[in-house]
């Protein structure tokens, strides 16, 4: 009589068990909770690109102070020298075969959103 009791109860044990695990996994596999966690692994990705690109900003900086003092970038300038803006491109001479025929001049500003600014 015990073991028929224990063996019932056992049974209705794995099979309470079972079907909340089941009914657990169901509500996971929902097109909402998919979403959801879809949402959560993107917020956290984001972070993680947010985060590399400020460690190669850091380092970006620290080389470029390290280049500007061993080449001696860093020096005082003297103030009665006339500035003179450094362009990264230098727009072509008019005329000049090949030049592309823009009509704007540098630095040029593309004004677009997805710039990092």
């Amino acid at each position: 009589m015990f073991r028929r009791t224990f063996w019932f109860t056992a049974g209705a044990a794995a099979g309470v068990w079972a079907t909340a695990k089941v009914n657990r996994k169901i509500k996971q596999l929902t097109p909402e909770s998919l979403a959801a966690q879809a949402a959560d692994k993107a917020v956290v990705a984001g972070h993680r690109l947010k985060d590399f690109a400020l460690d190669v900003r850091e380092g970006m900086v620290r080389r470029e102070a390290e280049l500007g003092e061993a080449l001696g970038l860093e020096a005082p300038v003297d103030p009665d020298l006339p500035v003179q803006p450094h362009f990264a491109v230098e727009a072509a001479p008019p005329g000049r075969r090949g030049a592309p025929a823009r009509n704007r001049t540098l630095p040029y500003n593309s004004y677009n959103r997805n710039e990092d600014h």
